[in-house]
């Protein structure tokens, strides 16, 4: 009875444990996995899983297959590591050991893990924030230095217009200088715009109420043409607290990005929806995605499009989704991006509220 008893109280403990927790025996069959292993590595549970050989298992994520293949050739084992899967792009912290008897003699080999992503991407916007402080203060220096002279180029090419009305081949080139004294004038704007620090001015609103108001702005700048955007944004969602004119220009840069990239074809999808948070001092989030079906993202620069400067546009400044991103962290949001050629691009918003809500997209 008491066996039993120690029996049913192991596999109560495992299952509970918030850990993802996976355990083979000396010949590599699958004795445990709990429920947590199954949610961070993305399989499907199976209740003919233990008996299986660990390698068929982890068929998708040959990393950690090779991770658990070492468990018996090392003299030190893994010890509070860290892998980024492959298969997924999650990062997991684990630690490896040997299951051994009461002789000594070891019987198999058990790997404890959590899904550290959201501690990751915590970090590197910690980073983020640190680079663009120090970039900050040397970008208003140079932004204010150069605004000075671009005005006085576009006033003097003004003044030189009207006075050289005759003459139609300088009307032309002084035509040319206003225009890209403009243009350089509005990326000096706009990097003035990125290093002054966000002041919000919070308020409660409503989300359904931001995206289409930056619907509407989107489309004054980029035209929709034959481009579909569907829209299913509950009204009745939890209002969050927050900057409505910096979470409109969020959504507005975003919808931007998928119509240019779309050129007047495909359909463009946003979805909101309120989520339990994965964080322990958030009741729940508000999730944000805006999807579209078009060219997407290579994968060598998916990492990049958040950094200052950074861009694939002729005549992009690299600061829209810069600042998206700023806004963002303002509002302690989360922001992430899923794209790969020929499968489009989601962005995926998280923004904190108080109320659970409505569940579920």
């Amino acid at each position: 009875m008491a066996k039993s008893i120690d029996n049913r109280f192991f596999r109560d403990m495992v299952a509970s444990m918030r850990n993802g927790v996976l355990a083979i025996a000396r010949d590599g069959t699958v004795v445990v996995i709990n429920a947590e292993a199954y949610r961070i590595l993305g399989l499907r549970t199976d209740a003919g899983d233990p008996g299986r050989h660990f390698s068929d298992l982890l068929r998708d994520h040959p990393d950690l297959v090779r991770v658990m293949a070492s468990a018996f050739e090392l003299s030190t084992l893994p010890n509070r590591a860290e892998l980024r899967l492959k298969t997924s792009g999650k990062v997991i912290g684990y630690t490896l050991a040997l299951i051994s008897d009461e002789r000594a003699r070891v019987r198999g080999a058990a790997l404890l893990f959590k899904d550290l992503t959201l501690v990751e991407q915590a970090e590197e916007r910690e980073r983020l924030r640190d680079r663009l402080a120090a970039l900050g203060e040397m970008a208003a220096t140079i932004a204010h230095e150069v605004k000075n002279p671009l005005a006085s180029i576009e006033v003097m090419a003004g003044l030189l217009r009207r006075q050289m009305a005759d003459r139609a081949d300088v009307q032309g080139l002084l035509s040319d200088i206003i225009n890209e004294a403009k243009m350089a004038n509005a990326i000096v704007l706009e990097v003035l715009e990125f290093v002054r620090p966000i002041r919000l001015q919070v308020d409660r609103t409503a989300l359904s109420k931001v995206v289409e108001d930056a619907i509407v702005m989107a489309e004054r700048k980029v035209p929709r043409r034959n481009t579909l955007i569907d829209v299913v944004v509950p009204r009745d969602l939890p209002t969050i607290q927050g900057d409505y004119h910096q979470l409109c220009q969020v959504v507005t840069n975003l919808l931007i990005n998928a119509l240019e990239a779309l050129g007047g074809r495909g359909a463009v999808r946003i979805r909101a929806a309120t989520r339990l948070s994965d964080e322990q001092d958030r009741a729940a989030d508000i999730e944000l995605r805006i999807s579209d079906d078009g060219p997407g993202i290579p994968g060598e620069i998916t990492d990049r499009i958040f950094n200052p400067f950074f861009t694939t546009k002729p005549q992009g400044s690299g600061l829209g989704l810069a600042i998206v991103r700023k806004i963002v962290d303002a509002h302690e949001g989360r922001i992430d991006v899923l794209s790969a050629p020929g499968t489009g691009t989601t962005f995926t918003i998280a923004l904190p509220v108080e109320v659970p809500g409505r569940l579920g997209f």
